[in-house]
């Protein structure tokens, strides 16, 4: 599939490798301290919804990283906040020096262009569901489904 959504990882149905799991969390964590959730909508919302990690692979990885000593977790209003320890800064370091772990180098892609339009569109039909009164809400669909008939309309041009 040509430049797929795949199953919300990216082109091709791209997954992270575990290796940048690891790294991710690291970088993420030389900003500020946060817990695990926290780290999940970061690295969707740096990657345009590209990468979504899942819980079941940020929390055996934060844990691993409790265990060698580059991350510390404590409970903070009754969430496990992860924070870097010396060797972890260190680490991060040397990580962000090099490409951040998000990153792949399709920046001017279309596809990843048409992803993060889709977000960014996703995230005002949200705010509008939320916010917006019945007139808005009802212009709001005439709108989508004007767009909706332009978009097929492109697949069907010569």
């Amino acid at each position: 599939m040509k430049g797929g959504w795949g199953h919300g990882y990216g082109d091709r149905g791209h997954r992270a490798r575990r290796g940048d799991v690891r790294s991710a969390i690291l970088v993420l964590l030389r900003e500020r301290s946060m817990h695990g959730y926290e780290m999940i909508q970061q690295l969707e919302e740096r990657t345009g919804g590209r990468w979504r990690p899942s819980a079941g692979s940020i929390y055996p990885t934060l844990q691993l990283l409790e265990d060698e000593g580059l991350v510390k977790g404590e409970e903070i209003d009754g969430k496990r906040v992860f924070s870097l320890t010396e060797q972890g800064s260190e680490a991060a370091e040397g990580i962000a020096e090099r490409r951040q772990p998000w990153d792949r180098g399709d920046e001017d892609s279309p596809y990843r262009r048409l992803r993060a339009e889709a977000m960014r569109t996703r995230a005002a039909l949200l705010q509008i569901g939320r916010a917006g009164d019945e007139e808005q809400v009802e212009k709001a669909v005439e709108l989508l489904t004007e767009t909706r008939r332009r978009l097929y309309g492109l697949l069907a041009e010569e």
